[in-house]
């Protein structure tokens, strides 16, 4: 097994090329806009709060679309820095939301979308890939596709809650 120090030779001399430093610092500057876009754009979904930006592994902001938020719902745009592809998932206010939403949708043999495990430090209820292996050289273009895989993944979610 590595120890930290390996680990950390590794990363500094990654670092030291230039480009992880400037890749990374670009994704948060798009995952800003993409917020800041959606803020904008879709005044019925609430972006509050910022970016988290996590610890390499996932980069999101939360949304809140309005016919969620009254269910304690909300929806998070997800960047997964291993797979370098943007998901959009259902998550809840707390644990409590998210078993609740998890065994309603389970029990309803509703599966339009990827469901989650329902394992400790799991943060969504249901999963949609909007973008593999993104075009950050066409952010409009990517921007699109993302805005229109939410807009699909919520309308969608919210005809499924209309009828339970």
């Amino acid at each position: 097994m590595e120890s930290l120090q390996d680990y950390m030779d590794e990363y500094n001399k990654q670092v030291a090329k230039g480009y992880i430093p400037k890749a990374y610092r670009g994704l948060m500057e798009y995952m800003k806009s993409l917020r800041v876009y959606f803020e904008s754009s879709y005044p019925e979904y609430s972006a509050p709060g910022g970016l988290y930006q996590g610890y390499m592994d996932m980069t999101y902001f939360p949304l809140f679309p309005h016919s969620l938020q009254r269910r304690n719902l909300k929806i998070a745009v997800v960047y997964i820095h291993e797979s370098a592809r943007f998901e959009v998932w259902l998550a809840g206010a707390n644990r409590k939301v998210q078993a609740e939403y998890r065994r309603l949708i389970g029990e309803s043999g509703w599966n339009k979308f990827r469901s989650s495990p329902a394992i400790k430090g799991t943060d969504s209820i249901i999963e949609y890939t909007l973008v593999e292996q993104p075009d950050f050289g066409d952010s409009d273009a990517l921007t699109g596709q993302i805005a229109a895989g939410t807009s699909y993944f919520i309308t969608e979610i919210e005809n499924f809650l209309s009828g339970h």
